[in-house]
Formats: C-alpha cells, sequence, structure tokens
C-alpha cells in the first residue's frame, strides 16, 4: 500500500454507527457520560466550597468533560454530555463556569498537585526508612 492510497479511496467506505454508551476514536474506546459521573459532580460541589468549572472540550481520546477545582486547589474531572450541559450544570449550581481551551487551569490546581506528590515522595520515604 503506498502512501496517498488510503486518501485515494474516495467516500465508498461506510462508516458504523457508535454504540449508544460509546464511540470509538481511532484505536480508542471513549466512554461517554452517565448518571455516576452526574451523580459525582453534584455530591463533589456540595462537599466543597469555592468550587469553579472548566470545560475541556473534545478531543481525540476524550469526550468534553467538566473539571470542578475547590478553592484550594483540590479537582475532579468526569465526562458530561456536551459543553452546553457543562456550563448549564455550573448555573445551577452557581459556580463559574470557564472555558479551559481559552483561560487554562488555575494555578492552585497545579500547586495542589504538586503537593500531593510530595506528600506521596514522603510517605514513600518513611515507609521504606522503616
Amino acid at each position: 500500500m503506498g502512501l496517498l492510497d488510503r486518501f485515494r479511496r474516495g467516500s465508498g467506505a461506510k462508516m458504523r454507527k457508535p454504540a449508544r454508551d460509546a464511540y470509538r476514536t481511532g484505536s480508542t474506546r471513549v466512554r461517554a457520560a452517565d448518571g455516576a459521573d452526574v451523580d459525582h459532580l453534584n455530591s463533589w460541589v456540595g462537599e466543597r466550597r469555592g468550587v469553579e468549572g472548566f470545560v475541556e472540550p473534545r478531543t481525540a481520546v476524550s469526550d468534553v468533560t467538566l473539571l470542578l477545582v475547590a478553592h484550594d486547589g483540590e479537582w475532579t474531572r468526569r465526562r458530561v454530555p456536551s459543553v452546553k450541559w457543562a456550563h448549564d450544570f455550573c448555573n445551577r449550581q452557581q459556580i463559574p463556569s470557564y472555558d479551559a481551551a481559552v483561560v487554562g487551569v488555575p494555578q492552585r490546581m497545579r500547586e495542589y498537585n504538586s503537593r500531593q506528590r510530595q506528600a506521596q515522595k514522603q510517605a514513600l520515604r518513611d515507609e521504606l526508612d522503616s
């Protein structure tokens, strides 16, 4: 097969419809958002303060996701049905929402991840020393 043969196939190839709860992107199977994801997001927002939502667009390997970040940088990420759904969810929860592709993720989240890594390293050192 030549390098350009794949582009010469034309539009005769038929694509299968995705499964109801998942779809394929290349060699990866992506799970769609479900009720457990929504339940998790609801409970997470209710248990923390200073939460902000960052809506992440669909990529080649993941569907649309909603990243929730608390005041201290603790975070969670779950798949959501659409960008509109994510912003509507944040509006219903009365938390601000941002387009993560435009504003990025907050510094407090990176600092939280750094603190978690340091704590894990210290715990491993303590375990090896004992």
